[in-house]
């Protein structure tokens, strides 16, 4: 395998890893967004 083919199947071959995620904090704001919706909705139906 030359090393131009060989460079084309390792990017190719990427999967996405964890430097690949993203922006933490918008990952940590919409599941905390997630929770309090959540919480509202349990409290307003009077499931607690």
């Amino acid at each position: 395998m030359s090393a131009a083919s060989h460079a084309v199947a390792r990017v190719r071959a990427r999967t996405g890893g964890p430097k690949d995620d993203g922006p933490k904090i918008l990952e940590h704001l919409l599941g905390w967004t997630l929770v309090v919706v959540l919480a509202v909705f349990v409290t307003r139906a009077g499931l607690m």
